[in-house]
């Protein structure tokens, strides 16, 4: 059984939207892109190269990737070797032009395929940034550890990790940590039903 792990950056009021730089997405008129570049340090660095160095599959909507393959392509390093190797499922529901190598494109019965790819032998499935993908992925309860980056700011509009697609479901924290720049780490594996009860 494969497992499905989301890495995501988030603000204290949910935004996942363009963390990378001011034109990755200003859908919505958005106008904060590159909202995680002033918490950048070393200790990030570290973290991102241990979590990249284990065997994984990506699994991008159609923006993510279509933004992806027009760079990581031209780039080298820590975090480039590992995504051009990596077998990219993307998907979509209109045609995609898959020239970024060892890609593969889901257009219908998405959650059917992706429950069924989970089943099979292999490494793990990286998500990153594909908000509205993720939303498809929550909504059929295939989310088994998300990796949030929760960073010290609002933006008070933009996508949001939790959105419509959104089950109730309880989640058991594995580990966290403090960068220096006040950026929170905490990982969190699916746990089950909500449980409710009386306080006091």
């Amino acid at each position: 059984m494969r497992k499905i792990v989301v890495f995501m950056m988030v603000t204290l009021d949910g935004v996942m939207q363009a963390p990378g730089g001011p034109a990755e997405d200003t859908s919505g008129g958005f106008k904060y892109g590159g909202w995680t570049a002033p918490y950048s340090d070393e200790a990030m660095s570290e973290i991102l190269k241990k979590e990249l160095s284990v065997p994984f599959d990506l699994l991008l909507g159609r923006k993510t990737y279509e933004i992806w393959k027009g760079y990581w392509p031209k780039q080298a390093g820590f975090i480039a070797e590992p995504f051009n190797k990596a077998k990219k499922y993307v998907v979509s529901d209109v045609p995609v032009d898959l020239t970024w190598p060892e890609s593969v494109l889901i257009d219908t019965d998405v959650a059917a395929k992706i429950k069924a790819l989970k089943a099979e032998e292999g490494p793990q499935f990286h998500v990153w940034g594909s908000s509205v993908m993720i939303q498809t992925l929550l909504k059929n309860d295939l989310v088994d550890e998300l990796r949030l980056r929760i960073y010290p700011l609002t933006l008070g509009g933009g996508k949001r990790l939790f959105g419509e697609g959104t089950i109730p479901a309880a989640f058991t924290l594995m580990d966290s940590q403090t960068m220096p720049s006040g950026v929170i780490l905490a990982n969190y594996k699916r746990a089950g039903e909500v449980k409710t009860g009386q306080v006091g």
